[in-house]
């Protein structure tokens, strides 16, 4: 049987956090913008419409909010590294990309983005 993938997405999740290596940057909190893209095979939640057999987003969402907000980062790469590593936490999760960005980082730029990807491969 073929499988269904869904594709789930965040898009324009707005935090602050502490970002960014310039001393006026460490004590400051500010904005990134969060995209996150999440593949996950979906034929279980599509033939019987229950929850359990769905990708809870929800508590992904809130995981990325909680580790950003309380975290503090030099790099916009850790960044991301990390929320795509709470993306593909899940066993299920075959494919994620998550773009983060960094508002008004460059002067005459409206930000500076960053995109990481992750596949993984399973057996059937």
């Amino acid at each position: 049987m073929p499988i269904s993938y869904a594709t789930i997405r965040i898009t324009n999740l707005r935090l602050r956090t502490y970002i960014g290596f310039n001393p006026e940057e460490q004590e400051k909190q500010q904005d990134v913008v969060i995209n996150v893209e999440i593949q996950y095979p979906a034929d279980k939640a599509t033939q019987t419409d229950q929850v359990e057999n769905a990708l809870n987003y929800k508590s992904i969402n809130k995981s990325i909010i909680k580790h950003v907000e309380q975290g503090r980062f030099l790099l916009l790469e850790k960044l991301v590294s990390d929320v795509l590593a709470i993306c593909c936490d899940h066993p299920w999760v075959r494919y994620a990309q998550v773009t983060i960005d960094k508002p008004h980082a460059l002067r005459f730029a409206d930000s500076v983005s960053l995109t990481l990807e992750k596949h993984q491969n399973f057996e059937e």
